[in-house]
């Protein structure tokens, strides 16, 4: 009986078995633990959102003071339409970019954040579009003249440490403050970010200085500021009574 016994503990059939238990009781541990967790990644990403969009108007808090100060900084969230038109229906909060850039614009919502901070009023942005490797994103905030750039964030999915990644630096973040992105004629042509003998202290050129080797990321940002603020020219005509012209 001894003998039978062990055999039937090193059979082929009793491995197999023990094979599966084990998948099937690792792959519950892992599926309670995500789905366990997923409140808390959701909570996280929330609040590092309303980092970014406070980074854009210097005001800096870790994820657990975010939201006390977004609510003290931040006065309206608005959904627009293609038009400038606001959709009191949707949440901008709420809004997916990746999925809003899928669509055409005319179905497309462009949240905006409005602040207030000491008194002078900002309008923040966010901001999507592509790096070498994957996308690309952010948030650009204006000042109340919707001309100059009082803050910038980036970030990126896949972009090379060194190179593409260097978006996310304070360094290359810092360019963008006080930058233009109406020309002298009144036509939008956002920041391009480019090569070359770059004057940082002509705010008025519409130009920064570009990160060595990562031409094709600098490219995307540079397009990516000009598409989605064009995006709100519309709202701003209407709220701003500004006379522009995109080229």
């Amino acid at each position: 009986m001894e003998e039978k016994s062990v055999n039937k503990t090193n059979s082929n059939g009793y491995t197999f078995m023990f094979a599966i238990i084990m998948v099937i009781v690792v792959a519950t541990v892992l599926s309670f633990t995500s789905t366990s967790l997923q409140p808390t990644q959701r909570e996280n990403v929330r609040q590092e959102k309303m980092q970014n969009i406070l980074a854009t108007i210097g005001i800096e808090t870790d994820r657990a003071g975010a939201e006390e100060l977004y609510d003290q900084y931040i006065t309206e969230e608005i959904s627009l339409r293609e038009d400038g038109s606001v959709d009191e229906e949707v949440d901008a909060f709420q809004v997916d970019l990746a999925k809003e850039l899928k669509k055409p614009g005319s179905d497309q919502v462009f949240p905006l954040y409005i602040a207030d901070v000491d008194g002078e009023k900002f309008y923040i942005i966010p901001l999507r579009g592509n790096g070498l490797w994957n996308a690309i994103f952010g948030y650009i905030s204006l000042r109340d003249d919707v001309n100059t750039i009082a803050g910038a964030t980036f970030d990126h999915l896949a972009e090379t440490p060194g190179l593409g990644a260097e978006i996310t630096k304070q360094y290359f973040k810092d360019r963008f403050v006080d930058e233009k992105i109406f020309d002298q004629s009144g036509n939008l042509v956002g920041v391009s970010v480019v090569k070359g003998s770059i004057d940082v202290s002509d705010k008025d050129d519409n130009r920064v200085d570009s990160i060595s080797g990562a031409t094709i990321t600098a490219d995307g940002v540079s397009d990516m500021i000009y598409e989605r603020l064009s995006r709100y020219l519309p709202y701003f005509e209407k709220e701003k009574d500004i006379k522009v012209a995109i080229q």
